[in-house]
């Protein structure tokens, strides 16, 4: 509109896109990672898939979907620092390695308390606890990408949880999902596995050089 006053919204607007590109790449590319993993470790071993697609729409709706869309929109005015990629990358591969290495686990875990060969049902109860275990640490991501926390952050990632615990708790929907509530041992390995994991995510922006999130001034 050939005002200079127009400028500082101008370049609000530019700091929110990329800011939040970066906020949101960390997500999906930590979703690629602990995927490339899992794939390449269940195919060398050759068993069956800890998932079926419907539980990693589950996955991907609770933990990456929903909230990056909120997380994407969000205010953001920070001052844009030059090397995205590298930041990207030092946070989301480890990321997705440990997540990936627990979520097996804990399915080779569940494996071994069923038979040989696992039955229907012993499948079954292995791989809901494979999609509880990477839900709760993708999850744990969600936070930590979020940082610094804001009530509305920590309400996002706790709704995305409370909208899971329905899905587990209502028998249309578990069913429908085709997943079953874990027992004994097993459910102990999941809570195990996501503290464990998530307590390793949650040091990564400390312990590894370059990936720091920045101190944020956004609402």
């Amino acid at each position: 509109d050939n005002r200079f006053a127009t400028l500082p919204e101008v370049l609000a607007q530019g700091r929110k896109v990329i800011n939040n590109i970066e906020r949101v790449a960390n997500l999906f590319v930590t979703k690629a990672v602990y995927a490339v993993l899992l794939t390449a470790i269940i195919g060398f071993q050759q068993v069956e898939f800890p998932f079926l697609p419907r539980h990693l729409t589950l996955i991907g709706t609770f933990s990456i979907g929903l909230p990056g869309l909120f997380l994407a929109l969000a205010p953001n005015v920070n001052l844009v620092r030059p090397g995205f990629l590298q930041r990207v990358l030092r946070f989301s591969i480890p990321a997705g390695l440990i997540a990936g290495a627990a979520t097996w686990g804990v399915y080779q875990f569940a494996r071994s308390q069923g038979s040989d060969p696992l039955t229907t049902a012993e499948l079954a109860d292995a791989r809901s606890a494979s999609t509880i275990t990477l839900l709760g640490i993708g999850l744990v991501i969600l936070v930590v990408v979020s940082r610094p926390l804001r009530a509305w952050k920590v309400g996002l990632a706790a709704g995305m949880g409370g909208l899971y615990a329905l899905v587990l708790a209502w028998d249309y929907a578990r069913d429908y999902f085709e997943l079953t509530l874990p027992e004994g041992d097993v459910w102990t390995a999941c809570l195990v596995a996501v503290a464990a994991a998530g307590v390793a995510i949650a040091a990564l922006p400390t312990v590894v050089p370059g990936i720091r999130m920045a101190k944020q001034v956004d609402s």
